[in-house]
């Protein structure tokens, strides 16, 4: 965390430490598990790592009119939510990580009052707020999947242990 780094990188660090989060909680878990619903509305922790890929591209590129990957679901279906389309584990974890990777080349080129306009929303947006509003969701979801984790194989915690 640069605890003296500029805003936008202190930002930009908040939210690759819940990104960072996200991944973990997949580690060493077999495809059954990640896929288990855990949750009476089917909460997985492979459903929540695809509802980020997909936020991660509607907030961060399609916000800022910029090029999205074909998805084969519809997030605004609830698709996004549940890895159950046929999808493999590694075709939703490399989503996410192509999502992220997107998001960061917006947030690298982008000034943080930069404006953009999402197409499910009557309102623009900063670059900031979309920072801001992916922390909190990020965070948000890690939270999920730290609960779930837990139920499954009682690791907890935000980071690997060292």
């Amino acid at each position: 965390m640069p605890y003296q780094g500029s805003e936008k990188e202190t930002l930009r660090a908040s939210l690759d430490r819940h990104r960072d989060a996200v991944v973990w909680k997949l580690e060493g878990l077999d495809d059954e598990q990640l896929r288990r619903p855990m949750t009476p509305s089917g909460t997985s922790l492979l459903g929540l790592v695809k509802h980020l890929g997909s936020v991660e591209y509607g907030w961060f590129m399609e916000t800022f009119g910029r090029e999205v990957e074909p998805l084969w679901f519809d997030p605004g279906e609830d698709e996004d939510m549940r890895a159950d389309q046929g999808e493999t584990t590694e075709q939703i974890v490399s989503f996410y990580a192509r999502a992220r990777a997107a998001a960061d080349r917006t947030i690298t080129e982008l000034s943080l009052d930069d404006l953009g306009r999402p197409s499910w929303r009557d309102h623009t947006v900063s670059l900031r707020w979309v920072l801001v509003h992916m922390i909190e969701e990020t965070a948000r979801h890690a939270g999920h999947m730290d609960i779930v984790r837990e139920l499954i194989d009682g690791a907890t915690g935000e980071r690997r242990p060292e």
